[in-house]
């Protein structure tokens, strides 16, 4: 045990191996090892014992539109960042869109980067964009370091990152699958997008018969059909229609390397509850119904969808107009995904450890971070503390991005972060940051 310096001390420590009552070793910045209680604290090393709230691994977030630079209004690597510290977040990982420009070619990765390095509180990673023009720019960045590349098979939004048609996605996907890569889709099929009633107006069942759950179900046959073809990685994006779960998992079962995440929003919030006008509710795909909830948690319990991130989507405050058809689509919860995710999942009778697993360990397999995601030996000592019984009403001036909007404002929720740390370092305590200390990090295989 030697340079140990630091030893985290709790009754409840989420391990790969199960919850236990531990001491966290942490030499440098990483966990020398997980020891018994009430092991004899090395000397010269501090003692933080944090009684009976939980120490789990730092939640790793590879959902975040970080929007940074170019619609800097709309959030900021200062305030993404700092909200996902404050909610126990310790990793993300940028989406290619809405900055300006995106991040299609390796320079403006570099300018991405240039810009997030100062401002960062915790690690930071990005995702490129397969657009149709950039093909040949795809191993490129690969070779930079992202984490693999994001693409809509419907518009994205923003006229700057189009989406791909079907000859596309496969040119693309054949480009990736070459150097196995990863792809990740926002799958609604634009097809049906088209012949589905058209939504203006503030009335949310307008707007959800706008997004059917048959776009999302088509588009992630398709997918699954071009993966199996060319043995390609690919990970669906903010699953919504529950109708989807049997055909991937029949995928999963016949081999194909498929991957689907789901969101907090989805798994927490639901159709009935939106009131007219609550564009802050919009996303797309739709927040659905209570029904279709119940079957993702299904989804989730039986490993069909394997991980919960944030999609992170904020705009400023003018944007969200009481019309959800003309509304940006975007929910903001990177601070708060942890404990509405734990306030369902403990009504659900999940555990803290299914939690850990959907939003640490998971992701962090997904973007091949083999150095988070895990209170074990050898990983980046990076946790969030919680105290699980305790709530708190979500106020949205108390959030830390920048534009103060969300869907869960005026909810009670379980799970209050203690505090969060990273590599080592207390970054966040009873709400208060520490200044930046977060990394930019790349794709390590």
């Amino acid at each position: 045990m030697a340079d140990v310096h630091l030893v985290l001390r709790s009754t409840r420590v989420i391990t790969p191996e199960g919850t236990r009552a531990a001491s966290i070793a942490v030499r440098g910045e990483e966990i020398a090892a997980v020891l018994p209680y009430d092991a004899e604290v090395p000397a010269g090393a501090r003692l933080e014992d944090f009684g009976d709230d939980v120490v789990l691994p730092g939640l790793v977030d590879t959902h975040v539109h970080v929007n940074d630079p170019g619609r800097t209004e709309w959030e900021g690597f200062w305030t993404a960042t700092r909200a996902a510290a404050a909610g126990g977040i310790t990793t993300l990982v940028d989406m290619p869109l809405n900055s300006l420009p995106p991040t299609t070619t390796v320079d403006h990765l570099r300018t991405k980067q240039r810009t997030a390095e100062p401002k960062v509180h915790v690690d930071t990673g990005f995702w490129g964009g397969a657009v149709p023009d950039n093909a040949t720019d795809l191993r490129p960045l690969h070779d930079a370091g992202v984490f693999g590349f994001k693409c809509f098979l419907s518009p994205s939004g923003v006229e700057e990152f189009p989406e791909l048609d079907q000859d596309q996605l496969a040119r693309s996907l054949g480009v990736i699958a070459g150097f196995d890569g990863l792809m990740i889709v926002h799958a609604e099929d634009p097809h049906h997008l088209a012949a589905a009633p058209p939504c203006s107006g503030p009335a949310y069942a307008d707007f959800l018969a706008s997004r059917p759950r048959d776009a999302e179900n088509t588009a992630i046959g398709l997918l699954i059909e071009q993966a199996r073809r060319l043995n390609a990685r690919v990970h669906v994006l903010h699953l919504s229609s529950a109708d989807a779960l049997p055909l991937i998992a029949k995928a999963k079962a016949e081999g194909v390397r498929i991957t689907v995440e789901s969101c907090p929003h989805f798994l927490s919030l639901t159709a009935e509850e939106v009131p007219d006008g609550a564009t802050e509710f919009k996303c797309c795909p739709p927040i659905r119904e209570a029904a279709n909830q119940g079957v993702l948690w299904q989804g989730l319990a039986d490993g069909t969808i394997d991980c919960i991130v944030s999609d992170h989507s904020p705009c400023t405050t003018d944007l969200k107009t009481p019309d959800f058809g003309s509304a940006w689509g975007g929910i903001s919860s990177l601070q708060l995904g942890l404990p509405a995710i734990w306030t369902e999942a403990r009504r659900r009778g999940h555990t803290l450890e299914d939690v850990a697993r959907w939003m640490s360990a998971a992701p962090a397999r997904l973007a091949g971070l083999d150095r988070k995601g895990a209170i074990a030996p050898g990983r980046d000592a990076d946790f969030a503390v919680i105290a699980p019984d305790d709530t708190f009403t979500v106020d949205p001036v108390e959030l830390h991005h920048r534009n103060q909007v969300t869907a869960y404002a005026g909810r009670t929720l379980h799970g209050v972060v203690k505090s969060t740390w990273l590599r080592g370092t207390r970054i966040v305590e009873n709400g208060t940051l520490a200044e930046p200390s977060g990394r930019l990090i790349e794709r390590s295989a």
